[in-house]
């Protein structure tokens, strides 16, 4: 069986190698995304093809997967908004998601940009860089144990981040569309506005769901506590994201930790440092978030990027197949 793996980086190929000794797939690690014709094409000759986020399996994509014989069409991601599922399973592709990976990858991240906005650290990094080592107001912080944390989405990745939080000391408050049982111990379960007037952090870990429409809004921030830190982990599409901004510069909110952004296609994982690629870097309201550095922390979607992440997406992807080929069903088939 030949399988082609788009988006692969290079730390990620080892992993890939010693995770295939046990199936023995033909595989074919490339680090392009499918954003084109021209990646799409790179298909040809497989019959399996497996995605990452931000790769895109349209109409036309997959009317030509179709017609180069490709008969299995993954994600290695939980989120398959990236393919057009209904037509996909019109034109008999057979298709799965990884339901779950190591959700301490994401939580992690998300508690490490709480911390570094909440003690101030990339600001006193960057006096510190230019030579001023004095002190001033801005450094001085609150204990985290003397903070409350709002979770939005208690699901594994959100009650994960609840129990980090929750360990270093935060009073935890939650709120989740199908309440949770079993988590009092760890987080307190309260209305969205409760969440929002309470917290001195809030960190996102719901999905996207296109018919609920986003969730940080002008109006989510007003209820904000003025100098409070919000971080979003989860799914750029959550936030308004020229809203945040507002809330930024107006010094309502003291500072966001963001790992994804909507439209980051066109930017995530592209270098623009040099001055002719500034130039064409031509999202208005990008520019202004990232010029809010120190206060605003943004990361290229990274949340996933760790050796047991990586390792739990590539295993269960291969397990996925395996599953296709011995039963010619799967477990986790997308719906």
């Amino acid at each position: 069986m030949k399988v082609l793996f788009y988006g692969v980086r290079d730390v990620e190929v080892p992993l890939f190698h010693e995770l295939n000794k046990k199936f023995g797939y033909e595989i074919e690690l490339i680090p392009d995304y499918l954003n084109s014709k021209e990646t799409a094409e790179k298909a040809k000759g497989f019959e399996c093809v497996v995605l990452r986020g931000n790769c895109f399996a349209t109409k036309e994509v997959l009317d030509m997967y179709k017609s180069y014989g490709v008969k299995y069409l993954f994600t290695r991601t939980v989120g398959t908004n990236h393919i057009d599922v209904k037509y996909a399973k019109e034109i008999g592709l057979k298709l799965a998601y990884v339901p779950f990976y190591s959700p301490n990858a994401i939580a992690e991240l998300a508690v490490s940009l709480a911390m570094s906005l909440l003690r101030s650290l990339p600001y006193t990094a960057e006096k510190f860089k230019n030579r001023d080592f004095t002190v001033d107001a801005q450094m001085f912080s609150k204990e985290i144990r003397n903070c409350t944390v709002g979770v939005v989405g208690l699901g594994r990745i959100g009650f994960t981040a609840a129990k980090l939080f929750k360990g270093l000391g935060a009073n935890v408050l939650g709120y989740d569309m199908f309440p949770k049982t079993g988590v009092e111990d760890i987080v307190t379960q309260v209305s969205m506005d409760e969440l929002i007037a309470n917290s001195d952090i809030i960190t996102l870990h719901a999905p996207f769901i296109k018919e609920n429409g986003k969730i940080v809004t002008k109006e989510f921030l007003a209820k904000m506590k003025k100098g409070s830190i919000l971080v979003n982990t989860a799914r750029g599409e959550l936030m308004d994201l020229t809203a945040v901004i507002e809330a930024l510069e107006s010094g309502h909110l003291a500072g966001a930790g963001i790992d994804t952004i909507e439209g980051e296609v066109n930017y995530f994982f592209k270098n623009f440092s040099d001055k002719e690629a500034k130039f064409k870097l031509d999202f208005p309201e990008f520019n202004r978030l990232l010029d809010l550095y120190p206060r605003v922390l943004v990361t290229p979607h990274v949340g996933s990027y760790t050796d047991e992440a990586a390792s739990n997406m590539i295993e269960t992807s291969f397990d996925n197949l395996k599953e296709y080929l011995d039963t010619g069903a799967c477990k986790n088939d997308i719906k």
